[in-house]
């Protein structure tokens, strides 16, 4: 089997780097899918929900919880950008989390696809996903960049970090609206 490669080949590195970048969205949604349909015990699964809960109630209760979900995304965001490693480390995160949506329907007793559905149907899971896959791909060129001594990467990755930050700052402030509306 010979692929095509000239759509690659032929390619700007702008586009080059919207193709990684879609290519990874995709990779990780997959992923996220996989790990929602890892099978887990039902100890296990409410452990995770009653974590997850715990967590969240604490910090609505300090009035921090917008804080706490950006502050919480960003830190994961910016392990992603780590050259090798933020990919591995990535899309890791997203597996787990994908075992942690699993877990979430399992206890409360709804399929896993009707919790991925209800995720994809949300601002946030574009908002968030779009922000790990630019976090992801940008690792992928860092590293090649770095590789070849292009230095001028760092101030691209520098750029993208803060389009990360304000993706995920409005999508914190989306998630704990819905949040409130108890959705």
């Amino acid at each position: 089997m010979k692929f095509d490669l000239s759509i690659w080949k032929n390619a700007s590195s702008k586009r080059k780097r919207i193709y990684t970048f879609i290519f990874i969205f995709v990779i990780a949604f997959v992923l996220t899918i996989i790990g929602a349909y890892i099978p887990i015990s039902h100890q296990d699964a409410q452990t995770i929900s009653r974590n997850l809960n715990s967590t969240l109630n604490q910090q609505k209760a300090h009035g921090n919880l917008t804080e706490y979900i950006f502050l919480n995304n960003f830190e994961i965001c910016l392990l992603m950008f780590v050259p090798v490693v933020g990919v591995v480390l990535g899309l890791g995160i997203l597996f787990n989390t994908g075992i942690a949506l699993g877990a979430i329907a399992y206890v409360q007793g709804y399929p896993a696809a009707l919790g991925l559905l209800s995720l994809v149907l949300t601002p946030v899971f574009w908002l968030e996903f779009t922000a790990y896959s630019i976090a992801i791909a940008e690792s992928i060129w860092l590293t090649r960049r770095l590789l070849q001594h292009r230095w001028m990467e760092l101030k691209n990755t520098a750029i993208l970090i803060g389009i990360c930050a304000g993706i995920l700052i409005v999508g914190a402030i989306v998630e704990v609206w819905l949040i409130n509306l108890g959705i």
